[in-house]
């Protein structure tokens, strides 16, 4: 054989292993995927997950509405509130009700009402995106939860996706509800021990969907508050420079 096609035969073997390794990597094991299946079908259902457009919700003390049919997003705590374009980060910021000119400043806060945005919306409905592209699901076994109830338990990982794609997080399914009443997030993959376990708990109807809003663990009291998933809202929503009533 010519070096040339050695050459050939040995960068096709090459890039044949890649892509075995991308695939391997990307792949959810089949009981993981029909855990979550069922997550997805207790939850509302993925049409009515994709029908829900708005969302409105407090979290540590900011208040959001999120419209994800036209990629909206109002963020605000005390007298600072942004509203921004969830695909292009473009946006407006005002404080103190008169908007931010100074675009240094401007851009800076954009960028942390984006980034907000990802984490905030996770920590309401992180159950409906468990096979997001780049999402792998691992089924880990089966073990209780913090109070004792029995539980599936799945390992969520994700490849080139997010602002944090190190993360990992490990969720309990309960066994008779089908619903995560349970998580806890590693902030690298390779970390043995999770940074929090929190519960995932006291679910509600919100429009279609089932929403939790216990994040509480034995350490720390925490809830999600004021969460909303109305048909429509107000113009004023997304145009108000000052902070808003709750939906």
């Amino acid at each position: 054989m010519s070096y040339l096609k050695k050459t050939k035969a040995l960068l096709l073997l090459c890039l044949l292993m890649l892509q075995t390794v991308f695939v391997l990597a990307q792949t959810s094991d089949a009981k993981a995927k029909s855990i979550a299946d069922r997550v997805m079908k207790n939850m509302g259902g993925e049409k009515a997950w994709n029908d829900t457009r708005y969302l409105a919700w407090t979290f540590n003390n900011q208040y959001q509405v999120w419209d994800k049919h036209q990629n909206r997003f109002r963020w605000e705590k005390d007298s600072l509130v942004a509203v921004i374009d969830t695909q292009t980060k473009d946006g407006k910021v005002y404080v103190a009700g008169q908007e931010l000119q100074n675009p240094e400043e401007k851009q800076k806060l954009l960028e942390r009402a984006y980034a907000l945005w990802i984490n905030n919306s996770y920590w309401l409905v992180m159950p409906f995106k468990l096979q997001d592209p780049g999402v792998t699901l691992k089924y880990i076994g089966e073990e209780a939860t913090m109070d004792g109830a029995k539980a599936d338990v799945l390992e969520m990982t994700f490849e080139n996706v997010g602002l944090t794609p190190q993360n990992k997080y490990k969720l309990w399914v309960d066994k008779n509800d089908g619903l995560i009443t349970q998580w806890a997030f590693y902030r690298n993959y390779n970390d043995e021990q999770p940074a929090f376990t929190r519960f995932w708990n006291d679910y509600k109807t919100y429009g279609s969907i089932k929403l939790a809003s216990n994040r509480s663990n034995p350490q720390s009291d925490f809830r999600l508050m004021h969460i909303a998933a109305p048909a429509s809202v107000p113009d004023k929503v997304f145009n108000s420079p000052t902070p808003i009533e709750k939906l």
